[in-house]
């Protein structure tokens, strides 16, 4: 995707080898991932090597709102269907090392509107009465636009949605906030780092501040779960287990709808796996 040149192809694996013959193993995958990408950043000059991508995506997403929104305007529980159709989002994932084919959200929409959905919609409901701040923090590009449609379930007066602080993957920037039409609706910041998911150490102290003093925190997407499951701060995780490692963490099957709030009894995905 970077460029098709094979003296650079061949320069980004030997140094990604060697990266990775000494890297702590100990770290989270996204950690391992930040490192990984910078190399192919480096060596292509691509600074942002998903941008079309994220382009596509955000574009065929932005034509699937009206249908969402009407599911969600006809769901007995709107909130419970916004819920559903934020993870049906969730699919958009180039960090995954396969192909996606975006004519399989249609199909993968019409699958989580019934699916079972693993957590307790009762507490979460019960958490968002009684917040006046909720901080969600956003996953990749495409899947950004689907979320509006939670976020206006949510009561857009009191969110900050929180994207990445550079490119990584098809992680959902200031643009891509924007493609969606968020920064019309909430007030939109990025997180200061450059790492999927969000690895708070390398998040920027004013981010570090908004997590801390949010009423509520809602993570969107797999590399939030894995990067924040072990936080002593309770974080309400909106996912698609989409690997055997996620799955087993939260005690499901690769596939399960997650509405999950966490710290629970356990270590975090890097210290379980």
């Amino acid at each position: 995707m970077a460029t098709d040149d094979d003296v650079v192809h061949e320069a980004v694996i030997r140094d990604v080898l060697r990266e990775m013959s000494a890297i702590d193993l100990g770290q989270t995958a996204p950690a391992m991932a930040r490192r990984i990408h910078h190399l192919v950043r480096e060596h292509s000059a691509d600074p942002d090597p998903y941008l079309r991508v994220k382009e596509q995506t955000n574009r065929f997403a932005s034509s699937l709102l009206p249908e969402v929104r009407e599911r969600v305007r006809r769901a007995r529980d709107p909130l419970e269907m916004a819920v559903r159709m934020a993870i049906a989002g969730n699919i958009i994932d180039f960090g995954l090392g396969a192909p996606v084919d975006l004519t399989t959200l249609r199909g993968t929409i019409d699958r989580v509107a019934t699916a079972p959905l693993l957590g307790d919609g009762d507490a979460f409901a019960r958490d968002l009465a009684a917040a006046r701040s909720i901080l969600f923090l956003a996953d990749n590009a495409g899947e950004i636009v689907l979320d509006r449609v939670l976020i206006e379930e949510l009561g857009p007066a009191r969110v900050t949605v929180a994207v990445k602080g550079g490119p990584i993957l098809n992680d959902a920037l200031h643009a891509d906030a924007e493609a969606a039409g968020l920064h019309e609706l909430v007030e939109v910041i990025d997180n200061g780092a450059d790492a999927p998911g969000t690895i708070l150490d390398l998040c920027s102290e004013p981010f570090r501040q908004r997590f801390a003093a949010a009423d509520l925190v809602i993570a969107k997407g797999q590399g939030n779960y894995e990067t924040l499951s072990g936080v002593s701060r309770p974080v309400w995780f909106v996912l698609m287990a989409k690997c055997a490692v996620i799955a087993r963490h939260l005690g499901c099957d690769p596939g399960t709808l997650v509405l999950q709030r966490r710290p629970a009894e356990g270590p975090g995905v890097a210290a379980a796996s």
